[in-house]
């Protein structure tokens, strides 16, 4: 990697937004990336919305966590809302961004326009790709407590991130234990 790659993490409180970005950042860190993190939330605990910014480099020099506007080289959204919010960070020349379709509970109570919110994200990115995620991962595993790494599954599979999928793997080995592990395992593959 020549250059500082700059990804957005967003979601909402519960949604596992903090792991994914934990997961990704020592991944990152195991592959000898130099890595900032970020954590943006106000009522994140209670289901509010949450963003995470992550860094990384090899040869690089940043000295901030937080990325600028229209910097951002991926977006994971675990909510299609959080991804038209996050469009803020897009750049239409660079920008990948990766949502799941489904709109949640703040989206449905604001009256939002799904259609209208696709459209704004695919006018402000280079390539998106919309996933039924939640849909998927209920009808793997019968929850969708682990819709965050589902997405990181497939933000791997498209090569997104800059990161071994066998790194990564071992890091949701190490940060996973038991019963969660294995359900993860069915989704990640």
């Amino acid at each position: 990697m020549t250059k500082i790659f700059n990804l957005i993490i967003c979601g909402y409180g519960g949604q596992g937004v903090l792991t994914l970005a934990e997961i990704i950042s020592r991944a990152a860190l195991e592959e000898n990336y130099k890595v900032m993190e970020s954590e943006l939330h106000g009522l994140a605990q209670r289901g509010g919305p949450l963003d995470c910014h992550i860094r990384m480099g090899k040869n690089q020099e940043f000295f901030s966590p937080l990325i600028r506007r229209g910097e951002a080289d991926l977006i994971i959204a675990l909510d299609l809302l959080e991804a038209w919010r996050a469009c803020y960070f897009a750049n239409k020349k660079r920008t990948k961004i990766i949502s799941n379709e489904e709109i949640g509970f703040l989206g449905k109570w604001q009256g939002t326009d799904k259609k209208q919110m696709i459209s704004q994200i695919k006018k402000n990115s280079q390539e998106q790709e919309f996933i039924e995620a939640t849909k998927i991962v209920k009808e793997n595993v019968g929850i969708i407590g682990p819709l965050n790494i589902f997405m990181l599954s497939q933000a791997l599979k498209k090569n997104y991130l800059p990161l071994k999928r066998e790194t990564v793997w071992r890091v949701i080995e190490e940060r996973l234990k038991g019963k969660n592990l294995e359900i993860n395992k069915k989704v990640f593959c």
